[in-house]
């Protein structure tokens, strides 16, 4: 395969993609063998008047430097010189397997499009234009000059294929009629699948344990960091079912099984092989030599390859990378990870151009997974929210997936549900931060051998369900903050649901966990982010759909913000307490009073309640 991109000298010189994608082409984990990037450079990306408004460079493609590649300019008027550059290019590529660029200089006749008036403009430009006949007519004058085709043939072969054009007559030769296209990947049983298709990804603890093993045999002499090796005899425990599992070990044996069922498994970003949160840890490296050891590769004599790249500091280059990826390999898992969610903002295009449009557009599937570290740990506004509102803003006709996993028994059939079930739709994870260590939310063998991903889970206490007044829905963090502040306080009559898959929306698993509290009157919607961030008023409407009449819908989490957190971590603290208050709060009125006891949170409304009531 040989990958061709065009592009305009505007955007070569102006686009930062560019730039970082070019950067990818000599790292590992990415390389293509070489690309040709051929620069259509009519001088004229907008309405630019000068080269120096359009870059700081004397060429367009000095951007090329940066990886050393063969930058080819030639004069576009000039065909034969064009193919003859163009030889030269695939020649270079196919003996160094590298990038070639080649600068085709010309000029663009109708300006910024056809019904644009360049002139305006650009009138020296384009008085010159205007006089100056098109390559067309040059190149045939010259052939005609030579004596290669009679006085008038250039003109007569034009005139004919305008004319096949006009009768709707094929004009190009079908170069590959017969020939199967061996790259064309067949997506025909992914496109009739529903996220409701039954599935099954839980694994014997029997091949657990023999997995969590293998995973944990090291080379000789192989010498651990002391915090890595404590990890590591850790999951040693794990496997044996002595410890609590916790989520790097999910994770990893989510990787393990689906790798030894055939599966290949591909995931990276920046400090993808350690984790950002250093929970990871699938390379292990040698302290006495910096040898890598990726316990993932040897899993089995005949296993698919499992890939973790570092990537360089990219989003938007590296995550259309791994879209792209994902298009043309339906059976691998194929993820992305953000060091933390924030660091989706520099890929947003990709995400609005490609991920979340690409199958209404142009009819493309992917299985992409994004792993985005999601949630409110004080650490200030840069490092707390993968923007769960913008990726719930853009969800319509099932075209992604968003889930909030608070367990590491989730993590893990959700990993597997995403290449186990033939429902190939993005996949975006709120993944967790602190709660990675947070011993509350482990899981055990069991949960990987009995279960499934549950895109709700209920009421996990032993509450009785006559005696519950009010139910609380909330997905990740925020749970283990209700769970532990409503033990601690003895209460009773509030249950805890958990949305663990906010799109598509569980309608049936959330009216099956509410039909268990018939008599509860109070529905509230609980969650870290501010109020108008986070699934609030995306989901408020669906929740009013599967209340019961008489049931009154409320929110308890913070006040409206324009950025995702504030800087102050007592702050931080003052406001996280005051929305659990207002969540468990036991007496009429007494939210009213828990908001105004501390008018410098801002205030935490409850959205004037509302009468719910199935349609």
């Amino acid at each position: 395969m040989l990958g061709v991109l065009i592009h305009g000298d505007a955007s070569f010189a102006g686009q930062g993609v560019v730039y970082e994608t070019l950067n990818l082409a000599e790292t590992r984990g990415y390389g293509t063998g070489g690309t040709i990037h051929i620069v259509v450079n009519n001088r004229i990306g907008f309405t630019t008047s000068h080269p120096l408004d359009a870059r700081s460079a004397l060429y367009c493609t000095d951007v090329g430097k940066v990886i050393q590649a063969p930058i080819f300019h030639v004069n576009g008027d000039n065909p034969e010189a064009v193919a003859f550059i163009v030889q030269l290019a695939v020649n270079f590529r196919m003996a160094f397997k590298r990038d070639v660029v080649i600068d085709i200089v010309c000029y663009r006749r109708h300006g910024h499009n056809e019904a644009d008036e360049p002139a305006a403009t650009q009138p020296m430009m384009y008085k010159k234009v205007r006089n100056h006949p098109t390559t067309r007519k040059l190149y045939g004058d010259l052939l005609e000059a030579k004596g290669v085709i009679p006085q008038g043939e250039a003109d007569r072969m034009a005139q004919t294929y305008r004319d096949e054009l006009a009768a709707g007559k094929q004009v190009v030769p079908e170069i590959l009629t017969g020939k199967k296209n061996i790259y064309r990947v067949n997506w025909s049983r992914f496109r009739s699948a529903k996220w409701t298709d039954e599935y099954q990804t839980a694994v014997p603890v029997s091949r657990i344990r023999e997995l969590g093993a293998r995973m944990n045999e090291l080379p000789e002499d192989f010498e651990l960091h002391p915090r890595v090796a404590k990890i590591v005899d850790d999951r040693i425990k794990m496997a044996s079912g002595a410890l609590p599992i916790d989520w790097g070990f999910a994770e990893n044996m989510a990787y393990a099984t689906l790798l030894e069922e055939g599966y290949h498994v591909r995931i990276s970003g920046q400090d993808s092989g350690r984790g950002t949160f250093f929970h990871r840890h699938s390379v292990l490296h040698n302290q006495r030599t910096g040898d890598e050891y990726i316990p993932l590769q040897h899993i089995s004599e005949h296993q698919p390859e499992f890939t973790v790249i570092d990537s360089i500091l990219s989003e938007a280059a590296v995550l259309g990378f791994e879209y792209g990826y994902s298009a043309a390999s339906p059976n691998s898992l194929v993820i992305w990870e953000a060091q933390f969610g924030d660091f989706a903002n520099n890929a947003q295009v990709v995400i609005d151009q490609f991920i979340v449009a690409a199958e209404q557009k142009w009819g493309l599937l992917s299985g992409l997974v994004l792993m985005l570290p999601h949630g409110w740990e004080g650490q200030g506004p840069e490092h707390t929210s993968a923007r769960l509102e913008r990726f719930l803003q853009m969800c319509a006709q099932d075209n992604i997936q968003v889930c909030y996993p608070t367990t590491p028994e989730q993590m893990f059939h959700l990993l597997r549900r995403q290449v186990l079930r033939p429902y190939r739709k993005p996949l975006i994870i709120m993944t967790p931060k602190s709660t990675l260590r947070r011993k509350i939310s482990f899981s055990t063998l069991e949960d990987l051998a009995n279960d499934r991903f549950d895109p709700v889970i209920g009421e996990i206490d032993p509450l009785k369900p006559s005696d519950i007044r009010r139910i609380c829905i909330c997905s990740g963090k925020v749970y283990y903050d209700l769970l532990e502040a409503r033990r601690e306080r003895k209460i009773t009559d509030i249950a805890i649901l958990r949305l663990e898959q906010i799109y598509p929306f569980p309608i049936a698993d959330l009216t099956r966990e509410l039909g268990r509290f018939t008599r509860a009157r109070q529905i509230y919607w609980v969650q870290e982010e501010p109020q108008n961030q986070g699934a609030w008023y995306s989901i408020q409407d669906t929740l009013r759909l599967v209340m019961l009449p008489g049931q009154t819908l409320g929110y308890a989490g913070r006040a409206s913000m324009a950025a995702p957190s504030g800087g102050d971590h007592q702050k931080h603290l003052e406001r996280q307490k005051a929305l659990i208050d207002t969540a468990l709060a036991q007496k009429p009125g007494e939210e009213t009073e828990l908001i105004s006891a501390k008018p410098q949170l801002a205030a935490i409304p409850l959205v004037a309640e509302s009468t719910g009531g199935k349609s």
